[in-house]
């Protein structure tokens, strides 16, 4: 390759190389932290803050929980709010399941659980909300858990980009490599050590 365009292409990815970087550096560093908290999740013990109640359906929104169906897998939504409210717990996103007996709201987020359950005759609720702790909260984001669409398309997002910024950086190990014969074999040298664990070690 003719030099000016080598050191050109040289400027461009190291351009290309640090936007990305600086880019994905906090994600990076909490996908980062977070995989190894979730490797040695069994030697990391939490306990789990589980609070619960009960409380008495209005008459007027009792009248309309008799008269519900399952058409729709979001709770009503004066029910929801008035469950926010008598419990004091978030519902956003909550799903809903219908039976002849009673209305279930689930409503799980990253790091914990939460559920109300309506009787459909008497109106009589309870509930149940489980935080498992900021770890827990962490490592949920980690995997995409009970996150939201816009939380796993930013895990997609960061991706792409941490795949972009692995791909410059290996440009520019390739135009560098002339004036530093090493490369190749640690790059090799790598993807062996990668391959090797894969094939021999991870059962």
């Amino acid at each position: 390759m003719d030099p000016r365009r080598r050191m050109q292409l040289y400027r461009t990815m190291h351009l290309w190389h640090w936007i990305s970087a600086a880019v994905c550096f906090a994600a990076l560093a909490l996908f980062t932290v977070t995989g190894i908290t979730l490797n040695h999740a069994d030697a990391i013990s939490a306990r789990p803050a589980v609070s619960t109640g009960t409380a008495q359906l209005p008459d007027a929104l009792r009248m309309k929980l008799a008269k519900g169906s399952a058409e729709s897998p979001a709770p009503p939504t004066d029910i929801s709010s008035w469950a926010e409210d008598a419990f004091k717990l978030s519902l956003r996103d909550a799903t809903a399941e219908w039976s002849e007996d009673e209305l279930y709201i689930s409503a799980p987020g990253p790091g914990r659980d939460a559920w109300v359950s309506i009787d459909r005759a008497s109106g009589a609720a309870k509930f149940e909300a489980t935080d498992r702790g900021w770890l827990a909260y962490f490592n949920d984001l980690h995997k995409g858990r009970n996150t939201g669409i816009t939380w796993k398309i930013f895990i997609d997002v960061v991706a792409a980009a941490v795949l972009f910024f692995s791909i410059t950086g290996l440009l520019l190990l390739w135009i560098q490599a002339r004036q530093r014969k090493s490369t190749w074999p640690l790059v090799g040298g790598g993807i062996a050590l990668v391959t090797a664990l894969m094939i021999f070690f991870a059962h």
